[in-house]
């Protein structure tokens, strides 16, 4: 039988790539628009994938403890398929993000509750449990 948070290790993989493929790609911009490094300044169109890269950045530093957390104290099988709505929904919210700022809504509005119901479930979860230990 597989052990249960194989399927967690999985979802955390493909959130990690989600992420990078939101770096690759403000890395390419960077150069198809001749932006300069340090400066993240620019016309809007490289500004859109700088934005989209760190606005993942942003969520995944809530995404990924969050995912673990919940996964440990509620349940690794239900973490993991609430999870892979994330990984998805953010490169979508990247590629319409892309193409214009008003694209990137509906994925966002999608790959938000994953996170919050993680936190508060983990929340909930280690509540319950110390609840119960007592």
């Amino acid at each position: 039988m597989t052990d249960p948070y194989s399927y967690v290790v999985i979802v955390s993989a493909l959130a990690l790539l989600a992420y990078y493929f939101t770096l690759l790609m403000a890395g390419l911009a960077r150069g198809r628009f001749k932006i300069e490094p340090p400066s993240h300044s620019g016309p809007p169109e490289y500004e859109r994938y700088v934005r989209a890269h760190q606005n993942t950045l942003e969520h995944l530093a809530l995404f990924l403890p969050g995912l673990w957390l919940f996964a440990f104290v509620v349940s690794p099988v239900w973490a993991a398929g609430i999870g892979a709505i994330w990984p998805f929904m953010r490169v979508l919210y990247a590629l319409g993000y892309h193409k214009a700022a008003e694209k990137r809504l509906i994925p966002l509005y999608i790959s938000m509750p994953p996170i919050y119901i993680f936190v508060l479930g983990s929340l909930i979860g280690g509540i319950i449990r110390v609840a119960n230990a007592g």
